[in-house]
Formats: C-alpha cells, structure tokens, sequence
C-alpha cells in the first residue's frame, strides 16, 4: 500500500513519506502537532486508502491499558453464580475484547487508531510495551494467545500534553505534523469548499493568520476552526467589505467564536481594538 493522501485530504510530501515508511516497517505511526491539524482524519484516511477497516480506541484520563486487550467481568460471574446461571461454567462469557484483540483477530488487515494517547497515566505507553511490539497477548483467564496474523497498521495521535517514555518512542515511527503553510491551507480549502470565491478566501486567510501571529494569544486558531469560520462566512452571507476592512479599531474578526475559544483572547482582542480607538 502507497498512501498519497486522499481526495478529502491533503497530505503533504513530509506526511505522505511517513505514512508509507511506518506502513513498510510495520511500525506505529506517532502523530503529534497542535489540535485540530488532522491527526485523527489521518487513521481515517489511511483507512479508507488502503480499504482496511478502522478500529479505533479513544484515550481517556482514566483508560487503562488492560482494556485494550481485554477485560473480565469477574463481579458478573459472581452474581451469575449466586442465581445458578449457566452461563457461569464458560469463563468466556466475561471476557470482553479490547480493541487491540478486535484489531489481532481482525479477518482482514485493519487500521487500529489508538487516540490522543498523551491523555492517559504516563505509565500507560509503558504497559503497551510488550504487546504492540510483539502484536501478541495472553488471556490469563482462558489460557488463550491472541496474536496477530499480520501487524495491523497502527496510527498514534498525541497533541503533547505528556512526554512520552523512550522506550515507547523507540517503537514508532514519529511524525509532527507542522501547521499548514498558506498554500498547503488554500488547498485543504479548496477541498472543503469547492468554487468559493477566491477574494473572500483570501481576506479570511489574511484574518486568520493575523490572528494566530498576535503575542500572548493562549490558544491559536486550527485548521479545522478556519473551516468551521468560513462555513460560517458562507452561511451568514458576510459581505466582503466587512472583512476588507482596514479600520483597526475592529480588531475582533466577525463570528470570532470560531476562532477564540476562551475569554482571555477575546479581552485581548478588546484591549488590542481599545488601544487603536484611542491612538486614532
């Protein structure tokens, strides 16, 4: 499998050569860069490029690495046991399968995305050691080796909340992926939103990298958060002359909840339009 990115998804040379190294090595792909530059849509995509199934297990504060492979139920048994179910005699029927034994036993090979890892405790890389290096576990409870009939291509997202172990990382390949140049933007664009006026697009990109340029900003407008605005502009019929506007004593951008998510921000932006209201 080549992957050269997809019609819903630009994939830069740097990403695409990545991609194809970790899937020759059979090695987990680490993707880390800010939120919202595509990371997951990148397991999907490789999903749908290499027509594999996506499984896909979603990192919480509070997961385990034991869920991944499985989980047993023993407080069910016990309470199956105690109203003379049947059930009972066959341990399996409270074993739950993870998502890495959904992705071993998989009848074809899958894409298994493990998201947003940097979420979990700092020992849970460390307990994933074993088993993604050698694609392979035990089922203490049963007595079965689960193990995969061919290394499933593995894709992890961290957006660098934690640092990760060493001994983790020597198992992946890693990836960061940068924040979209202009022109790499005008095209993941141009996927989006086919035929939108040209001028429009321009002054909105003008808007949106002015804004993530602004010292002591906390948090930086995404990629997907410019969608999200020009879906918005579309929707609402802004007209152009708003946004070619040079008076600077507007210094928030129209429906600018799309693009600052907290209150810090926006008073910057409000000091910064006060500031100019009175220099004029």
């Amino acid at each position: 499998m080549r992957f050269e990115g997809t019609s819903n998804y630009v994939a830069t040379d740097d990403l695409k050569v990545a991609v194809n190294a970790a899937v020759t090595l059979r090695r987990p792909l680490l993707v880390k860069g800010e939120p919202g530059t595509g990371k997951t849509v990148l397991a999907e995509e490789i999903a749908k490029a290499a027509n594999a199934p996506l499984i896909t297990w979603n990192i919480k504060s509070s997961t385990k690495a034991q869920q991944g492979l499985y989980e047993y139920d023993a407080v069910a048994r016990l309470r199956d046991g105690q109203l003379g179910d049947e059930r009972v005699h066959d341990i399996g029927n409270y074993i739950k399968k993870g998502k890495l034994w959904e992705a071993f036993s998989s009848p074809t090979l899958p894409v298994l995305l493990i998201d947003e890892i940097d979420k979990a405790d700092i020992e849970f890389p460390n307990d994933l050691l074993q088993e993604l290096d050698r694609m392979a576990f035990d089922v203490y409870e049963t007595g079965e080796h689960i193990a995969a009939a061919e290394r499933p291509i593995v894709v992890i997202t961290s957006n660098n909340e934690k640092e990760l172990p060493d001994a983790f990382l020597r198992r992946c390949f890693f990836h960061y992926i940068k924040f979209p140049d202009r022109d790499t933007m005008q095209a993941i664009v141009d996927v989006h939103f086919p035929g939108i006026q040209k001028i429009l697009v321009s002054r909105a990109m003008d808007i949106f990298y002015e804004v993530r340029e602004v010292p002591g900003l906390k948090k930086k407008p995404s990629t997907s958060e410019l969608i999200d605005w020009l879906k918005l502009l579309l929707a609402e019929d802004m007209p152009l002359e708003v946004l070619q506007s040079k008076d600077t004593r507007s210094a928030i951008p129209p429906l600018h909840g799309a693009l600052l998510k907290n209150e810090q921000d926006i008073m910057l932006f409000e000091r910064l339009a006060f500031m100019a209201r009175r220099q004029s």
